[in-house]
């Protein structure tokens, strides 16, 4: 009698959406009709986009920002000066996979992975094969947590921290509690935008049964990125007890303008989030296409102020290495 096969997990529709994900600029440009030439090579950053999300994207259109945002471009292989692979000199920091620049705050290098390259990304040539917390089951990472004194605040970061599973997520979340100066888990993610059902049952639960309290800053650019998936997704979040966040970053072409601005936020505080921060672009290598000045930044923040409440005006942040807090310069 032959003996049953054994029976294997199934995977999360989230996984499967990520498996799915698009990952070739010619394939990009036949779901999106774009005209012949208007993806070039990947410039060694591989393109990955979930599906869901190039569905958001207006076909036939090269300027959508959604588009720009994951778009291989040939302004990539140009070199400018001050743009460099470490713009914030974090390279060699992570020791254990931990990285402490502020007071309080420690972040975890939880992952590598993210559900979407966006071409703007100031980890995209991050060393994660030598500086992942999650070597050795997070033991040296914990190590380095219990032996702070002032930690209190603890930030998943990677790559998303929500690439990893239920499973692994519960399982370190379990380990970060037993240490008992610490208070507030933060997590730093793209899922429940570009592929919001990584907000499934497993994850509200988890959140809702913790200890710590709990924050998710979610990375949103545009208002376009928002539809009822991600709303659903911010929603229960909410509902198990996170405060939602968003931070964006200021893109030439994609947000650069007042009109654009203001929808985003208004449009993230109908879904739920507040916006938080509007970093000025970190100066990493194949990214000074995106680059817009900061006194344009801060005129685009004064136009929010004079149009909007203040709860829905994101502070304008520059981060600066070495610098023991984000300067603020709008």
């Amino acid at each position: 009698m032959p003996l049953p096969s054994p029976v294997m997990p199934q995977k999360a529709a989230w996984q499967h959406a990520l498996r799915d994900a698009v990952r070739s600029a010619a394939e990009l440009a036949r779901l999106l009709e774009l005209p012949p030439g208007t993806v070039a090579a990947d410039a060694g950053f591989p393109l990955l986009v979930p599906r869901g999300f190039v569905a958001r994207m207006r076909k036939g259109d090269p300027a959508d920002p959604l588009l720009l945002q994951v778009l291989p471009q040939a302004e990539e292989e140009l070199e400018r000066p001050g743009f460099g692979p470490d713009p914030l000199g974090e390279h060699g920091l992570a020791a254990g996979g931990v990285l402490q620049k502020y007071r309080g705050r420690a972040l975890l290098i939880a992952t590598g992975a993210c559900p979407v390259h966006c071409r703007y990304c100031f980890r995209r040539a991050f060393p994660y094969d030598t500086q992942l917390a999650a070597r050795g089951d997070w033991r040296l990472a914990l190590e380095a947590l219990a032996a702070s004194d002032d930690v209190t605040e603890v930030i998943l970061s990677g790559g998303d921290p929500l690439s990893l599973s239920n499973a692994r997520l519960e399982r370190l979340v379990e380990r970060l509690e037993r240490l008992p100066r610490l208070t507030t888990l933060r997590l730093h993610t793209r899922f429940p935008v570009v592929v919001p059902e990584r907000v499934d049952e497993g994850l509200v639960g988890l959140l809702r049964a913790a200890r710590l309290r709990t924050v998710v800053v979610l990375h949103t650019n545009h208002a376009n990125e928002i539809d009822a998936a991600v709303e659903r997704a911010v929603a229960a979040l909410r509902a198990a007890r996170s405060t939602v966040l968003n931070q964006s970053v200021l893109l030439r072409r994609v947000n650069d303008d007042v009109d654009a601005l203001a929808a985003l936020s208004e449009r993230l505080f109908a879904a739920g989030a507040l916006p938080y921060y509007l970093h000025l672009l970190d100066p990493v290598a194949g990214a000074a296409h995106f680059e817009v000045p900061e006194a344009r930044g801060r005129e685009l923040v004064a136009a929010l102020r004079a149009r909007l409440p203040g709860y829905l005006v994101p502070r304008l942040v520059r981060e600066t290495p070495g610098a023991p807090g984000k300067t603020v310069v709008g």
